[in-house]
C-alpha cells in the first residue's frame, strides 16, 4: 500500500470513529460518491506528497483535501462539519499502516457556494509528514 493510500484510509478511519463527525454525516465519507448521495457528506480530494531528506527514513509530506458536501440552505451545516473535522483530525495520533505519523494538522478551511446555486462545499486541507517504518 502505498503513503498515500494508507494516510488517506487513517483520516477516513479517524473520521468515521468520531462521534461528532457520524453524527452530522452518519458513514457518507467518499473516494467517489455513488450518483444517489446523501447530503451531507464528505470526499477525499487532492492528495499530494513530496519527498522530505531531513531524516534518516525515507519521509513524506504530504497535504490532503477534505471536501464537505452539504444542501442544508446555507453554510451551517457545511461549517459544523467542517469544524468537526478539524476537531477529530488536528494533531491526532493517526494509525498510518507501515508508516510513522510525525504529525498531521489543519492547513485552513473554507466554505463557501458551490457553482450549481443549491449546494455548499466546505475545504479542508490537512499538512502531514510520515516516515517509513
Amino acid at each position: 500500500m502505498s503513503a498515500e493510500t494508507a494516510l488517506a484510509a487513517a483520516i477516513r478511519s479517524a473520521a468515521m470513529e468520531d462521534g461528532g463527525v457520524q453524527a452530522l454525516i452518519a458513514n457518507r465519507f467518499y473516494d467517489d460518491p455513488p450518483s444517489d448521495v446523501t447530503f451531507p457528506y464528505i470526499t477525499i480530494g487532492r492528495v499530494e506528497s513530496k519527498p522530505m531528506d531531513a531524516s534518516e527514513r525515507e519521509a513524506l509530506e504530504h497535504a490532503v483535501t477534505l471536501h464537505v458536501w452539504s444542501r442544508y440552505g446555507g453554510r451551517a451545516e457545511a461549517l459544523d462539519v467542517i469544524a468537526a473535522l478539524r476537531g477529530c483530525l488536528h494533531n491526532a495520533a493517526l494509525a498510518v499502516a507501515d508508516r510513522r505519523l510525525v504529525f498531521i494538522f489543519a492547513q485552513f478551511t473554507d466554505v463557501f457556494r458551490s457553482g450549481d446555486g443549491r449546494t455548499t462545499h466546505g475545504v479542508l486541507r490537512l499538512r502531514a509528514i510520515t516516515e517509513a517504518e
